[in-house]
């Protein structure tokens, strides 16, 4: 099958009757943005589309944290936005406990919005500078709560900062956004999705603006909340050493696709899809001596998704790259363990070459042309 279109994915993992359900689950998610026309010259022609995110399925569970992975501008907030119903999809299926959720916004009831709350990237972005911290907290418990006292929301705005860690909850309920650390705003944030008691959380790159020395408490709280309260977590990073951390379980995302899953670990010390390689390669190294700033310049730019390249959209950067890369978006193919690997050098047909293939999880050899696994002698 040529060009940019999805095979029968006949080699995907058969499910396990006994798995958990998921509490939110996206399953062929698409979502194209529409490219403004410039000029004469384009008027009449096909309409123009960025692919952000291309038949993207994503399954979260009660009690575990799934991290989505991946470089700048591969789609992974598009994936959040989409979750949050921030933005309409343009194809694919949304279920929140086995219930149907339509795709347009305006279509969507309330009490998704309160079952699925956002924590954005930038907190003093997301708060407003002139309201205290009360306000903020106060606020999703008049609009989504039951009816309260003043004395009872009082309450309840001093339970959610102290179960944030801010405390004296008295002191900072009356403080507004500039006068806390960034830190402190992510945790009012956190607070915020909090007050409605959702189900699922969808963590925007949420310590990617902090200090380095205060990342690590944001994500402790986020994995206890999720852990203590039975949440469903979706960690979107670019850092696959905290994702490491972090998640349960893995879902490297490049160029609008998913491209491999698994469990944490396994995903991360054997990966089995090149880019996954890459992206761990890619973690400061003091003994990479420059090797990784030569790796990127011989490895080249990711696509424009306004025009990606058919097949997999890694085979003009990848060191495998066979003939059937370039025409056929390459099925799910299972490489043990509960992982899978969208990447044709795990098709197991007699067809496929094994000339030169590593396997699953096996690096490329060093004295390869590439520059993967690169290293500075």
């Amino acid at each position: 099958m040529a060009g940019d279109t999805e095979p029968t994915k006949v080699a995907e993992p058969v499910p396990d009757e006994a798995a958990p359900e998921p509490i939110l689950a996206a399953r062929g998610l698409t979502k194209h943005f529409p490219v403004r026309r410039r000029g004469a010259r384009d008027l009449g022609g096909p309409r123009r589309v960025v692919h952000a995110v291309d038949d993207v399925t994503v399954e979260l569970f009660r009690g575990r944290i799934t991290a989505v992975v991946g470089e700048s501008g591969s789609g992974k907030s598009t994936i959040a936005r989409l979750l949050a119903r921030l933005e309409p999809a343009t194809a694919g299926t949304l279920t929140l406990a086995g219930e149907d959720v339509p795709l347009r916004r305006h279509q969507v009831a309330r009490s998704y919005l309160t079952r699925v709350q956002m924590i954005f990237q930038d907190p003093f972005a997301s708060l407003n500078p002139i309201h205290t911290v009360e306000h903020h907290l106060v606020r999703p418990l008049k609009l989504h709560g039951p009816s309260r006292t003043r004395a009872q929301t009082r309450a309840e705005v001093l339970r959610l900062l102290e179960r944030v860690s801010l405390t004296p909850a008295e002191q900072f309920a009356r403080k507004r956004p500039h006068e806390l650390s960034g830190g402190q705003r992510q945790r009012v944030s956190i607070a915020r999705a909090l007050a409605v008691e959702p189900e699922v959380l969808l963590a925007d790159e949420p310590v990617s603006m902090l200090d380095v020395s205060i990342r690590l408490g944001v994500l402790n709280l986020l994995r206890k909340l999720g852990h203590d309260d039975d949440l469903a977590l979706l960690y979107i990073t670019h850092d696959i050493a905290s994702a490491r951390y972090f998640a349960d379980t893995i879902q490297v995302m490049y160029a609008g696709r998913i491209v491999e899953g698994g469990p944490a670990e396994e995903v991360t010390q054997e990966p089995a899809h090149p880019y996954t390689r890459l992206l761990i390669d890619s973690a400061p190294d003091p003994d990479r001596r420059g090797a990784l700033t030569r790796d990127r310049e011989r490895l080249g730019e990711p696509p424009n998704l306004a025009d990606p390249p058919p097949g997999c959209r890694f085979n003009p950067r990848c060191p495998h790259v066979m003939d059937i890369c370039r025409t056929d978006v390459p099925p799910a193919f299972p490489t043990g363990d509960g992982r899978w690997a969208a990447c044709w050098l795990h098709r197991t047909t007699p067809e496929t070459p094994s000339a030169d293939r590593p396997a699953a999880g096996e690096r490329p050899d060093s004295s390869d042309q590439t520059v993967v696994n690169a290293r500075a002698e």
